[in-house]
């Protein structure tokens, strides 16, 4: 069954097309590879997912909804979370608060710091940030600054903020990006642990390592078009992908 359907999605720029007739289905519970060689059109394609941006054509679907026209906190609400490329925390405050700050904008469409006397289960939803953190190895750092964490370890963070939303698709914009290979690895395990949840994901990203150890199926952009889609190991030998990766080199 699938979770997200794209249709026929296009999208230009000042006359320059970003995308294509861009069609994918997303399986239910799959974790789904985007890749491609820069200015493929990754990223318009993900915010074109969030509402960040509006298709110029074409239907992008959420559980046979259509995602369209809606706000980026309507899509959240709906379901939909985002890992950045960046890691977007609250550097000036605790990671249990961190954790605890996207219930409230699951709830109620925005993020709004100081407004825990609006919520009657404000222990409940505490117990569920530490709960989080623990999940992700945080829980010793919870009353911590955010901003003082290292990048993995911020990464981790905004996972638990993601998670403590429910969702039912996960975006990941290259949640490697930048790191050393522990970290990588480190979160490639955690991507794995989160897979026993249930949620389907969508991940864009550069790193063929990360690709090869947690997808079950990859779609390939160039210049706005999905050129090819299949298996990993298929899509590794693929000639049209082997060619738009400038022979290989990043394979």
């Amino acid at each position: 069954m699938s979770l997200l359907q794209i249709h026929n999605v296009n999208k230009s720029f000042a006359g320059l097309k970003a995308l294509t007739n861009v069609n994918l289905s997303v399986k239910e519970g799959s974790v789904h590879a985007i890749i491609g060689p820069n200015g493929a059109g990754k990223s318009t394609l993900l915010n074109c997912l969030i509402g960040k941006l509006q298709p110029d054509i074409g239907t992008v679907m959420f559980q046979d909804k259509s995602l369209l026209g809606l706000t980026p906190h309507e899509i959240n609400q709906a379901g939909v979370a985002r890992v950045f490329q960046t890691p977007e925390i609250f550097g000036d405050l605790s990671l249990r608060e961190n954790v605890m700050i996207p219930t409230l904008a699951r709830r109620d469409g925005a993020f709004k710091v100081n407004c825990w006397s609006r919520v009657d289960s404000q222990a409940e939803i505490g117990e569920k940030a530490e709960s989080l953190l623990e999940d992700v190895g945080l829980i010793g750092k919870k009353d911590e600054m955010a901003g003082s964490l290292s990048r993995g370890d911020k990464r981790r963070l905004e996972l638990a903020m993601c998670l403590v939303q429910e969702p039912k698709l996960l975006l990941l914009d290259e949640p490697t990006a930048g790191m050393s290979r522990a970290d990588t690895n480190n979160t490639i395990d955690l991507l794995k642990k989160i897979g026993e949840r249930g949620i389907t994901k969508v991940i864009i990203e550069h790193d063929m390592h990360v690709v090869f150890s947690l997808a079950s199926k990859v779609s390939v952009l160039a210049q706005g078009t999905v050129i090819a889609e299949g298996a990993p190991e298929d899509m590794k030998s693929d000639a049209r992908v082997q060619e738009a990766y400038l022979g290989g080199a990043h394979l």
